[in-house]
């Protein structure tokens, strides 16, 4: 009887005492797939822990698309931006507490053909596990977590600004113009500075009417409006007060100069490529059009062919 409760004790200790160092190495090597790259997979939620599933999808499937061109390295965990697959090897797994443990990842690129060069370096990261209703789930990797969690607080607090400045266009602006279905504005924002309760914004504006016609967005008319715009912050919650903009014709240079100041040379180079207004311009389409669940795939300049929103 005293060995059978012998046998009993040891293995409520054992139990007790969490995985052991392989179990935990081999569930490191299955959570290893799940390790978003450029991409979160849909099927991921069920490998990582609630919090940290729900900060990426914020980050990669409800933060506007050009937010992904300015801060890309926020959207590869493991490959960086060169085309190559990450190949994993789990080093080491060492559980920290009851619910806690850390798993040592060694990372080598091989190219999508699966071949690796002899010389690639051997990169380590941490993965973060918590035990969650008896599963080791991915609860962090490499600290990333409050990495995009700081990033989306950011993103948040500029898409209030750029709304509140749209707003603006829109009442202020847009009714100077042969109106149309929709009003889109496409902001190109030289330079920010925040104050104590307001801050002031470096633009370069531009307002955009457009009909609907079919799955195209066809421009109705629209103008340049730059120069520099205060915002009030009241309970969070910016609000335009006062636009200087540039004057017309051969005032615009000096006008310019004067109110962008050290800007000058960034919103110079922003306005005067058209191919960076383009893009520009598409990113936010496709921003505005997501947002309003409008099936638009195309938009339309007078007398120009028409341009795919990718």
């Amino acid at each position: 009887m005293k060995k059978l409760l012998t046998i009993i004790c040891v293995a409520i200790l054992m139990m007790a005492c969490g995985s052991s160092e392989q179990q935990l190495k081999e569930r490191a090597a299955e959570l290893c797939q799940y390790i978003p790259d450029h991409e979160l997979k849909e099927v991921s939620k069920d490998y990582m822990t609630p919090e940290f599933y729900n900060v990426l999808d914020t980050l990669f499937n409800h933060l506007p698309e050009h937010e992904a061109m300015d801060h890309e390295w926020l959207y590869y965990f493991v490959t960086g931006n060169g085309g190559t697959i990450a190949d994993f090897e789990v080093a080491a797994a060492e559980q920290t507490d009851k619910t806690h443990a850390i798993a040592t990842i060694m990372v080598r690129q091989k190219w999508e053909d699966g071949s690796m060069a002899d010389d690639t370096d051997v990169e380590e990261h941490k993965m973060e596990m918590e035990l969650v209703d008896g599963q080791w789930l991915i609860a962090d990797f490499d600290g990333h977590k409050q990495d995009c969690i700081r990033h989306i607080e950011i993103n948040r607090k500029e898409q209030a600004v750029r709304k509140a400045i749209s707003a603006y266009l829109e009442k202020e602006v847009a009714p100077h113009y042969l109106k149309g279905q929709l009003c889109i504005p496409t902001l190109l924002i030289a330079s920010e500075e925040e104050l104590s309760d307001s801050m002031k914004v470096w633009l370069d504006a531009w307002i955009y009417w457009y009909n609907i016609s079919g799955d195209t967005l066809k421009t109705v008319s629209g103008g340049n409006h730059a120069g520099c715009m205060t915002l009030s912050i009241r309970n969070g919650n910016p609000t335009v007060t006062n636009f200087e903009q540039t004057l017309d014709g051969s005032a615009f240079q000096p006008s310019a100069k004067r109110i962008f100041n050290q800007h000058f040379d960034v919103f110079q180079n922003m306005h005067s490529n058209q191919d960076v207004r383009e893009a520009a311009r598409k990113e936010q389409l496709s921003s505005y059009l997501k947002e309003h669940q409008l099936n638009i795939r195309y938009y339309q300049d007078y007398g120009w062919p028409a341009t795919e929103i990718e």
